[in-house]
């Protein structure tokens, strides 16, 4: 009996861990804005107006694409619209992406849970600091997106593909 064997019965011993490459799993070999977009359609009257913060609505989408063999482009989609009353104060759009390899031994599915959840992890803090430098330089105060829950993001959409397959 192999010791792959004798793990699967069950006898305390454990599958060998796969021989590993030698390279981390990913790799973030350049990040950059892809897209930018900045309106304060009601200036001077907005940026007159502060007396409170704007409320400010944030959508932030997550995809990747396949380049090359092992080349991914990892995406960050965040649009931010802020509002005074029913006003509104600016309009951001902002792509952020960032040119990765994947370590070529990983399955379909680990490739894109890798590049969904610890890519984006790895290159959202630049991308905060683009809105915070644009919305400041809009004449705002900077915007200051907290952290986002990346596996939550993932599982959630992994669940709604889910459901409208079924």
């Amino acid at each position: 009996m192999s010791d792959l064997d004798q793990g699967a019965a069950g006898n305390g011993s454990q599958t060998p861990p796969a021989a590993p490459t030698g390279q981390p799993p990913l790799t973030v070999h350049s990040q950059y804005v892809r897209d930018l977009s900045f309106e304060n359609p009601n200036a001077p009257a907005s940026l007159a107006n502060q007396k409170e913060a704007p409320k400010i609505e944030v959508k932030l989408d997550v995809g990747a694409r396949r380049l090359q063999e092992q080349i991914y482009e990892l995406l960050l989609k965040i649009d931010l619209t802020a509002k005074h009353g029913d006003q509104t104060a600016f309009v951001m759009e902002l792509e952020y992406g960032a040119l990765c390899t994947v370590d070529p031994t990983l399955e379909n599915e680990a490739v894109q849970k890798l590049l969904m959840i610890e890519g984006a992890r790895t290159v959202f803090p630049f991308a905060r600091r683009v809105i915070a430098d644009v919305t400041r330089d809009g004449g705002f105060p900077p915007v200051l997106i907290n952290t986002i829950d990346f596996t939550r993001l993932y599982e959630q959409r992994r669940q709604a593909a889910g459901a409208a397959e079924a």
